[in-house]
């Protein structure tokens, strides 16, 4: 799943939250799930972090 894919779900869930009240057992779930996506968007994240500062700093690539 790439970073847009997910943020475009994180989107979703969050519009359900503002146009329905959801029962607590979707509550759970979709909080779970906003989570994951979460967690998987800072991993990408970080991981562009690392990729620019390796170009953009070529001498500590292999330090």
């Amino acid at each position: 799943m790439t970073y847009t894919e997910a943020m475009a779900e994180v989107e979703e869930i969050l519009g359900r939250f503002s146009r329905e009240e959801p029962d607590v057992d979707a509550l759970a779930a979709e909080v779970k799930r906003a989570t994951e996506l979460l967690t998987l968007c800072r991993a990408k994240l970080r991981k562009a972090e690392e990729d620019v500062a390796q170009v953009l700093n070529p001498d500590k690539r292999d330090k």
